[in-house]
């Protein structure tokens, strides 16, 4: 059975970090992408990681700011988030597949929906 599980979000003052998790079980993922949506607002991706390659993909919003890394012991995918901006609140997905869908082409959103497994999102909140 598939699972893949997100936690760590929470509410955080403007311009503070907060790290995100996302395990994934019963999978043989080729990719793992965090997508983010807040209230009535377009999904989209916000980071991507391939696992043959460990090659790290951002959203233009996001370089320099967020990090996405894996911890194989565990199978688990971390967002290392900083310097974050106010914001409506919004919650935060973890998406994998087993086909290798690049994530050259997974952060521009346009196979979003033809990954297989999600996970049931992580609310973060920026304010003070």
């Amino acid at each position: 059975q598939v699972q893949v599980v997100e936690s760590g979000g929470n509410l955080v003052q403007p311009g503070g970090s907060l790290i995100l998790s996302c395990k994934g079980s019963g999978v043989d993922w080729k990719q793992i992408a965090w997508f983010r949506q807040a209230p009535g607002k377009k999904r989209e991706a916000v980071s991507c990681l391939e696992r043959q390659n460990a090659r790290p993909f951002y959203a233009d919003s996001t370089k320099g700011r967020f990090t996405i890394s894996r911890e194989d012991v565990d199978n688990t995918v971390y967002l290392w988030m900083s310097c974050l901006e106010p914001a409506y609140p919004a919650v935060y997905y973890c998406a994998t597949d087993e086909s290798p869908f690049p994530c050259a082409v997974v952060i521009t959103g346009a196979v979003m929906y033809g990954l297989a497994y999600w996970g049931k999102r992580t609310p973060v909140t920026v304010s003070a």
